[in-house]
């Protein structure tokens, strides 16, 4: 009876891991996501400065060039600073399942110490080998 309860003990931890290893891998997703979109933002900012340096009424030498640029700059900082954000936080949540997945594999391997610890004693002891 007590091998039939540590299975079953054990089955819960391996259902639980693999739920937070679908989580953890939607998280990865995201991180990998913010890391394109990281890029896009540079370039996206790198176009527009490229277009605002050529631009042939507010271009480079104007007054108005320098207020252009100005603006650009803030714009991208508040982008880069939306998805640092939004990275801290994933990057956080990440930490959390993991931490959470190590905690029930520990517990995960004990139970299955005791399931072997089991088995050898009504092995050694649950009848095997008497007459």
């Amino acid at each position: 009876m007590a091998i039939s309860n540590i299975h079953e003990t054990l089955l819960m931890y391996t259902k639980q891991k693999s739920a937070i290893n679908e989580q953890l891998s939607g998280v990865m997703f995201d991180l990998m996501a913010a890391s394109r979109k990281n890029a896009d933002i540079q370039q996206q900012y790198n176009q527009k400065l490229q277009n605002a340096y050529y631009d042939p009424d507010y271009g480079y030498g104007t007054d108005e060039y320098m207020i252009i640029v100005e603006q650009y700059e803030n714009d991208h900082e508040f982008e880069l600073a939306n998805l640092e954000s939004w990275e801290s936080e994933l990057e956080l949540e990440k930490n959390n399942l993991e931490t959470r997945l190590n905690e029930i594999t520990s517990f995960e391997n004990s139970w299955t110490k005791l399931l072997q610890q089991n088995i050898k004693n009504d092995f050694s002891y649950g009848g095997a080998g008497q007459g």
